[in-house]
């Protein structure tokens, strides 16, 4: 006779609280309570209970057409997140400076698990269009900060990233597995990396490493508008004495 199934865990309440926090996305930055009761597998009745909660708090907002968003009081917790707010303010001056010089897109980026979060972004009026945003996620291997910190990453990281399936974005976008093990062996060996149109068809971006006292911590780079690596060969060294002017500052601190 088959074993009976163990029962689900029972959520408590400070779990649902979160799982409601959970249903919100980059693609879904407004729901109605009905589409959160539903995102969380709550009665209506509990869903009403739990946002009532959090709106109090300060976690969610609702809108004047009864839809509900993320609240300031989440924002402002998560620029404390001591990860980011020493990094940021290591890197802004000398993404400020890039800025300048570019006027392109400097982006700075930190590795969670096998994604990458973007953690600030300057952004030219002209500049290529891009689809990160602060605080917004993406797969590690088609970017070029992606790349500097998957070939900083541990092997196992590695390994878990390069026994999955690479989702291809546009016609340059690489998902050979031989091929990405190369790249990122050139990527440790070069101490930079080059996304040429592997996530938009027009983007082409260079990236170094930020490091501190303990390793690889970050990356830094600039997308620009092109069809090939030459469009950002002659950005390299800027990125790459940014990104070291960046780590320096950081040891300093540490």
């Amino acid at each position: 006779m088959a074993a009976a199934a163990e029962p689900a865990p029972r959520r408590t309440a400070g779990t649902k609280l979160l799982d409601v926090l959970d249903a919100f996305s980059r693609d879904r930055r407004a729901l109605t309570l009905s589409e959160i009761a539903r995102a969380t597998d709550v009665p209506l009745s509990t869903a009403h209970r739990l946002i009532a909660e959090l709106c109090s708090w300060g976690g969610l907002e609702r809108d004047g057409d009864g839809r509900y968003r993320i609240g300031l009081r989440l924002w402002e917790l998560g620029a404390l997140a001591p990860r980011a707010l020493g990094l940021r303010e290591a890197a802004l001056p000398f993404m400020e400076d890039l800025y300048e010089v570019t006027h392109e897109n400097v982006q700075l980026a930190v590795r969670d698990d096998t994604e990458v979060v973007f953690v600030e972004r300057f952004a030219g009026r002209g500049a290529v269009a891009v689809f990160t945003e602060v605080g917004g996620r993406f797969a590690l291997p088609p970017t070029g900060v992606g790349l500097v910190l998957l070939a900083a990453a541990p092997l196992d990281v590695q390994e878990r990233v390069l026994a999955r399936p690479l989702k291809r974005y546009t016609p340059w976008t690489i998902t050979d597995h031989a091929q990405l093990r190369r790249v990122l062996a050139e990527v440790r060996r070069a101490g930079v990396a080059i996304s040429d149109r592997q996530v938009t068809a027009d983007a082409v971006s260079v990236a170094a490493p930020i490091s501190d006292r303990d390793g690889v911590v970050a990356a830094l780079s600039i997308v620009v508008r092109g069809d090939g690596p030459a469009a950002v060969r002659a950005m390299a060294p800027g990125v790459r004495a940014a990104a070291r002017a960046i780590s320096r500052t950081l040891s300093g601190w540490g």
